[in-house]
């Protein structure tokens, strides 16, 4: 016959199933509703989490309060458990937990007839801010840990608010899985408290120092936000790669260098989310951390599949070519299964509408201001049809070679600016788009020799004599290099040149 206590406990968690999907809509708005008197009062927070106490946790709290003595009924246990909820509010530095406090004592200003503070505009949520702050735990350290109560129509829900820096959040569950759950260690007492004690200090000191360096950040180049926004992207690059790399040595035993793949998808989570200003850029940057903090705590898979929510639709022929190219791969070759793996768990929400949004990146860094040029002498419908023609240039060649390196910051530059050239060129030279007609395809195939030459790649040799030839019949905007000369003769024993080489036998 089971214990009665364990009936007791199942009829508590039975009860507190019941209740479930009301207090998980109660502690989204606990959540939110913390989260926007931070934002009101810009403070650099970084996160706010909410939870509702799990079955397991609130068994191993029953027999260890002994509360089944305590309360004669389940209703009476939910009424009293002072963290049935629970919110806490993340921040950087244990400086910053003390900042925390003191905004949420001035917003909840007014105070009930049971001690509880609360603001005029939502009295439905209300704090204990009588106590002393931060609270002194059993183990000597501090916590910033205050009671709170949730009411509506006469109907308390009590939850608990935790204010907690980055290390002191680590500190948490470094003592909540190492010894709140391990049972095994109490014969280590004496001398487990003073290791824990040592790792907290250390903790501290990381804490201090990591504090000094984010002043310093903030003190340095403020008068240059361009220098600072590119501070953050590689400072963000970088915590990317030493995760995953990490966690892929643990998954599969190897580790492979994909630092560009990470420096190309930090440009992207700042582009994409509209961040112009340094302080839309300081938002992402907690944002993304926070984020990369809940990825450093998971499992990763890198053998697996990756899998999309719908079939991904493209705009426009650039997006189309590049986007299918990148779905033929991203389930065949282990460097675009991990990119993608990457952009999606940072970028939580749904796979094929990141991916869509990712290939219309893509077009916009490879457009940017690279056409400007073409409209000198063009109208816009012309200019604009110029633009199409160059655009399908780099898209195929984006599928010829084959390389996810055409995606990376270095390479993009690299393009861009041959891009850039062409365009001036045209737009100085080309006076209407009849003309354009008649030079578009020597134009287009010598731009396209100077993108292959810097993945250095072959050309045909056929095609460099028919553009020699084009040159030698004294078309005007071809002219052949003197370069050419001393290779002339060797050209008839081969099937492929470089493109670099070929590439120095015309002036345009």
């Amino acid at each position: 016959m089971e214990l009665k206590v364990f009936n007791f406990i199942d009829e508590v968690n039975n009860l507190l199933e019941d209740k479930r999907s009301i207090l998980e809509e109660i502690s989204i708005e606990l959540s939110a509703y913390f989260q926007e008197i931070l934002i009101l009062n810009n403070e650099g927070y970084m996160n706010v989490n909410s939870r509702v106490k799990g079955n397991e946790s609130l068994k191993e709290k029953i027999l260890r309060n002994n509360y089944y003595k305590k309360y004669n009924s389940p209703q009476r246990v939910i009424e009293n458990l002072s963290d049935l909820m629970g919110v806490r509010i993340e921040c950087r530095f244990i400086e910053d937990e003390k900042r925390v406090y003191k905004i949420l004592k001035k917003h909840f200003s007014k105070r009930d007839m049971d001690g509880y503070s609360y603001n005029e505009l939502n009295n439905r949520i209300r704090l204990d801010l009588e106590g002393k702050q931060p609270q002194e735990q059993k183990n000597g350290f501090k916590i910033f840990r205050i009671d709170g109560v949730y009411i509506e129509n006469g109907n308390k829900c009590n939850f608990e608010l935790q204010i907690k820096s980055l290390v002191n959040t680590f500190w948490g569950e470094i003592e909540h899985k190492v010894i709140y759950k391990n049972n095994n260690y109490v014969m280590w007492d004496g001398f487990l408290k003073d290791i824990m004690a040592s790792i907290k200090k250390n903790l501290t000191m990381i804490d201090n120092q990591l504090q000094i360096v984010y002043n310093q950040f903030n003190e340095t180049n403020s008068g240059e936000p361009e220098v600072r926004k590119v501070q953050m992207e590689l400072l963000l690059s970088k915590m990317i790669y030493e995760i995953y790399s990490n966690k892929m040595k643990t998954s599969i035993g190897i580790v492979v260098d994909f630092r560009k793949s990470c420096d190309t998808i930090m440009k992207y989570i700042f582009r994409s989310n509209n961040a112009d200003n340094l302080s839309e850029y300081n938002h992402i940057l907690l944002k993304t951390f926070t984020r990369l903090n809940e990825i450093g705590r998971n499992k990763v898979q890198f053998n697996s599949e990756l899998e999309f929510e719908r079939e991904v639709c493209f705009e426009g022929e650039f997006c189309e070519i590049i986007g299918n190219k990148m779905l033929q791969m991203l389930n065949e070759e282990f460097e675009w299964n991990l990119f993608f793996r990457v952009l999606f768990e940072i970028e939580l929400g749904n796979n094929a509408e990141d991916f869509e949004t990712f290939i219309a990146f893509i077009k916009e860094r490879f457009e940017e201001n690279n056409f400007d040029d073409l409209y000198i002498n063009l109208d816009v419908k012309h200019g604009d049809a110029i633009k199409k023609d160059i655009m399908y240039v780099i898209a195929k060649l984006f599928v010829e070679v084959d390389s996810i390196n055409f995606i990376y910051d270095n390479v993009i530059e690299k393009i861009n600016k041959a891009t850039r050239k062409l365009s001036r060129r045209i737009g100085i030279g080309i006076k209407n788009i009849d003309q354009w007609e008649s030079v578009k395809g020597v134009f287009l195939k010598l731009f396209e020799y100077k993108l292959l030459a810097l993945f250095d790649k072959n050309v045909k040799v056929s095609e460099v004599k028919d553009l020699i030839n084009i040159g030698e019949k004294g078309n005007d905007e071809v002219h052949i290099s003197s370069a050419v000369i001393d290779y002339i003769y060797k050209l008839d024993d081969m099937d492929e040149i470089k493109a670099e080489t070929a590439i120095k036998f015309f002036k345009i």
